[in-house]
């Protein structure tokens, strides 16, 4: 009896698994994403968004215990204030309903505006306000909401207007950009609202009860002003008033007790722009001018441009002072001025560099301070040699670190280093001391201003240098604190830094496993984990970003991550006692937990494969664990498919991991066509989700598992000089590996890559035939020409990318040509036998549009089966949902001929002609 119960209990999961569905590309509309997920302070509750079929979001507030509140259609957005009492959020229109608008050829101007929703928590009501153009809250106090509202037009009367009455009409002030826009102050206790008119700017202060704005007036007589109102005793202070005026920049310090401000009251159009700093604090009947030009005693002015900030002891002002800009002649007409580019051999930054950052070179400043409580005494800290500054969190230290790019600009076009030279400077006297010479890495100083610190990427080391002492020591010179995996000709990069205990004590680093704690006077050091041992990774987590050290008082949370077999979790770890804690692991990945404000809840999600990252709230030791969400409950009514890690050796003698996807109904005695898709390493990614979304580089894992493929990622291994040989040696081994146990279709294999991918592919199909068909996006055919050229989304030169990163040539054309002929497949391009499908788009800012077009008529002049796939106006990727989805059918539809032998659409039969371009887009399957 109990054979037959077996028998019948299996017969039932197997009927219940046939009767899945498949997924199609019309299923992406049914997905959700989470998006915008908030704690609230106290922790009793979870707001976040579901983004549906990337259209419309759908807002969700729920208990800490996962008890439904409150949801609304068309919001996003959340936010709590500080008390906990209150919700805000967007609202916006339907996207259908706005894409039947747009059909209908309604104006921009005319098409709906948001909306701000306010949800009283206590009460459980919502109210509604529309037409509003933007919002705050206060940071870390409650009560208030200001929201600027758009222009509500008003209907036209029916009655005939008398000359004198459309006269004033017609010079009544509008709202506008220029103008500014009304702003409504609303008490969420009592509801009374004060509208303020025509602002341009705003802010609240951090925790003191303030509100700052600048208005241009009620009237077009009305004078332009800065005021601040304290919400407390509910008066308002005119800070500024000008006829015409200019103001940027306002800026609270933390009590909200003093307020920085810059203003431009000329009303010429002088190049030079006569910008002055203000200061105003409680008490004071008017702000103070404390920074003009005669104060600089230069050319340089308050920049309109750099923030304002205040130390968080409010002793100190931190502003910019402007680099004066180029004075044109306007005098000149266009015919008479000459255009032309002058590229020069040895300046520092590539013409192209230069053209990207043309807006932060004309708005750099330099950084000063004001001290406040030294009768506003004036700091120049930043300048022409050290035109870069860096303070700590606070500001409250004695010093600044500058830094200086430019003696190293003109190498970085070729090593892809960002070395820099560094120097301290006194924030009283301004003199600055050299400190550092060429040093490539992150340099910073630690909170309390005590010590630079930083890794040394060519020196692969860290350092810490005392300011006090002007003493540089290497911490780990004796130590592997750089990437063990490293495998590029470049610099390895370090495993990063959880940051300095307090009182700058102690400098916590990590190494690929552990947290290392390191004394920055003597570089004694000490494991505070013991990861290696189990090649389990540890890594601190950031809970209040507050604060600027770690509190050794405190118990930490700690991440975990086992390399063995890709399992996480969290950890608590006690700096007294040295004692660590497991709290909680498994076979997912864990994501990084956010703490609520005021409580010790914590807003966390778990993910694998087959399991969407939904929310989920614990308390501080993961005791009691409550999912939140549950966003796509209808996964469970597809065919969705498993995960697991697959071990093989290359052709190298190195052993190798990868990840095997397979259909949920998978059967070992069956065959299966197999799609490889890879880039470097991903196999610690086992546990990753992956949503069926429109991709817009790579296939959709559980989409094509779904529809009965296998997917193989394999990790690949490179040595310097030889990438292609290098992902030959590794993938291919892989996937033999993978056929020899039988249940892969040797004969209906293909693969798919995008970018550094699609180069492996492209020179994959020129050694093997393993392959029945294949899809290479933005890939490299010519190394040799690739090298020549343009990152356009960021004008550097693509040379450091072969000679030191991720091409990892070693070196430079001349220096090893045999290199870049072996690796680039246009030479070898009448080898292959396998029918590409190239997708590479014209406005592709990291690998030239032409190296998809050389690998493409390349093949048309051999007449190899090759189709070339460019969306128009679109970089690396397709980013505009229509082509993501096209992108994603045509693919579906070259490997389903190929490897399932379905029937060819009618753009891989015939293409689809320029005339047809738009119109006829060909995704119909030719008849058999």
């Amino acid at each position: 009896m109990k054979p037959f119960i077996m028998l019948l209990l299996l017969f039932l999961s197997l009927s219940l698994t046939a009767q899945k569905k498949v997924l199609d590309h019309a299923d992406i509309e049914l997905w959700n994403s989470i998006e915008g997920e908030r704690l609230s302070p106290n922790g009793a509750y979870v707001a976040y968004s579901l983004e549906k079929g990337e259209k419309d979001h759908f807002l969700h507030l729920k208990t800490a215990t996962g008890q439904s509140v409150f949801s609304y259609e068309r919001a996003s957005k959340p936010r709590f204030t500080d008390d906990s009492k209150t919700l805000v959020f967007s609202i916006t229109a339907w996207k259908d309903s706005v894409m039947a608008m747009k059909r209908r050829k309604v104006k921009k101007k005319d098409l709906p505006k948001d909306s701000l929703g306010i949800y009283n928590l206590s009460n459980k009501t919502l109210e509604k306000i529309g037409n509003v153009k933007s919002y705050q809250i206060p940071e870390d106090w409650s009560g208030y909401i200001a929201y600027q509202l758009e222009e509500i037009e008003v209907p036209k009367d029916t009655v005939k207007d008398s000359t004198e009455s459309k006269k004033k009409k017609s010079k009544a002030k509008k709202v506008s950009k220029k103008n500014g826009y009304h702003l409504v102050l609303r008490s969420l206790e009592t509801e009374e609202e004060d509208t303020l008119k025509f602002v341009t700017d705003y802010t609240f202060a951090k925790k003191g009860k303030f509100l700052a704005w600048a208005t241009t007036g009620e009237t077009d007589s009305s004078n332009y002003a800065v005021y601040v109102m304290d919400l407390v005793n509910q008066s308002r202070t005119l800070l500024h008033e000008a006829k015409k005026a200019d103001y940027a920049q306002l800026s609270f310090s933390e009590t909200g007790k003093h307020l920085g401000f810059i203003a431009d009251t000329d009303t010429t159009k002088v190049q030079l722009r006569p910008r002055e700093l203000y200061h105003w604090q409680v008490g004071m009947s008017s702000a103070e001018k404390i920074v003009d030009a005669n104060t600089t005693g230069n050319d340089l002015r308050p920049s309109a441009y750099e923030k304002l900030r205040f130390s968080k002891d409010e002793s100190k002002l931190y502003f910019g002072l402007a680099v004066p800009p180029i004075i044109k002649d306007t005098s000149l007409l266009e015919e008479e001025i000459v255009n032309v580019e002058v590229w020069t051999y040895d300046e520092p930054r590539l013409y192209t560099v230069q053209e990207l950052q043309m807006k932060n070179d004309t708005t750099s400043a330099f950084l000063s301070v004001i001290h406040l409580n030294q009768n506003n005494k004036l700091t120049q800290l930043a300048n022409a040699t050290y035109p870069e500054a860096d303070l700590t969190r606070h500001g409250n230290a004695a010093y600044a670190l500058l830094r200086n790019p430019e003696p190293y600009a003109l190498e970085s076009q070729w090593t892809g280093q960002r070395a820099r030279d560094y120097a301290v400077v006194n924030l009283s006297s301004g003199t600055a001391v050299k400190a550092l010479t060429k040093i490539p890495g992150r340099v910073e100083l630690s909170p309390q201003g005590k010590y630079i610190f930083g890794y040394h990427n060519a020196d692969s080391l860290w350092f810490a240098y005392s300011i006090a002492k002007r003493k540089y020591l290497a911490l780990t010179p004796d130590k592997v604190f750089y990437n063990e995996l490293h495998d590029s000709p470049s610099h390895p990069w370090a495993y990063g830094t959880a940051g300095f205990t307090e009182d700058d004590k102690a400098l916590l680093l990590y190494d690929r496993y552990d947290i290392w704690s390191f004394n920055p006077e003597t570089g004694a050091s000490t494991r505070l984990t013991k990861g290696r041992e189990t090649k389990t990774v540890y890594r601190y987590v950031i809970l209040d970003p507050e604060q600027d050290h770690i509190d050794t008082s405190k118990k930490a949370l700690l991440t975990t991550f086992k390399e063995t077999d890709k399992s996480s979790g969290y950890a608590h770890y006690d700096f007294r006692s040295g004692r660590l804690t497991p709290l909680l692991s498994g076979p997912y990945d864990y994501g990084y937990p956010a703490k609520a404000k005021r409580a010790q809840t914590l807003l966390f999600t778990r993910e694998s494969f087959t399991e969407f990252p939904d929310l989920r709230v614990a308390n501080q030791d993961f005791s009691k664990v409550t999912q939140i969400s549950n966003a796509n409950p209808q996964q469970k009514e597809y065919n969705w498919g498993t995960v697991e890690l697959v071990n093989w050796t290359s052709l190298d003698g190195e052993k190798l991991t990868g990840m095997l996807v397979k259909p949920e109904n998978f059967d070992p005695n069956k065959k299966y066509p197999m799609l490889v898709n890879f880039y470097e390493r991903s196999s610690d990614g086992l546990y990753r989700h992956r949503a069926p979304t429109a991709g817009r580089s790579t296939i959709n894992y559980p989409f094509y598992a779904s529809r009965g493929y296998l997917i193989f990622n394999p990790d690949v291994k490179y040595r310097i000089g030889y990438p292609g040989e290098s992902a030959y040696n590794c993938v291919i081994p892989g996937v033999t590996s993978l056929i020899e146990k039988g249940f892969v279709d040797k004969d209906n294999i293909g693969v798919q890559g995008h970018s550094w991918g699609g180069y492996q592919i492209a020179y994959l199909v020129t050694k093997t035939d393993i392959f029945k068909a294949a899809e290479a996006g933005a890939p490299v055919p010519n190394m040799i020409s690739a090298y020549g050229g343009i990152r356009w989304w960021t004008g550097l030169s693509r040379q450091f990318q072969y000679e030191h990163t991720q091409s990892r040539i070693g070196g430079t054309p001349w220096e090893y040509p045999t290199r870049y002929l072996e690796n680039s497949p246009i030479f070898n391009l009448d080898k292959i036998n396998t029918p590409l499908l190239i997708m590479h788009n014209d406005a592709d800012g990291h690998v030239p549009w032409y190296q998809g077009i050389e690998l493409f008529v390349s093949l048309r002049r051999l007449g190899k089966p090759s189709w070339f796939l460019n969306y128009n106006g679109e970089p690396h990727w397709p980013l505009k949902l229509q082509n993501r989805k096209d992108f994603n059918i045509r693919m579906a539809q070259f490997f389903d001929h190929y490897l399932k032998g379905a029937p060819n659409p009618v753009w891989m039969d015939r293409g689809v002609p320029a005339m047809e371009k738009g119109v006829n887009q060909g995704l119909e399957l030719m008849k058999e």
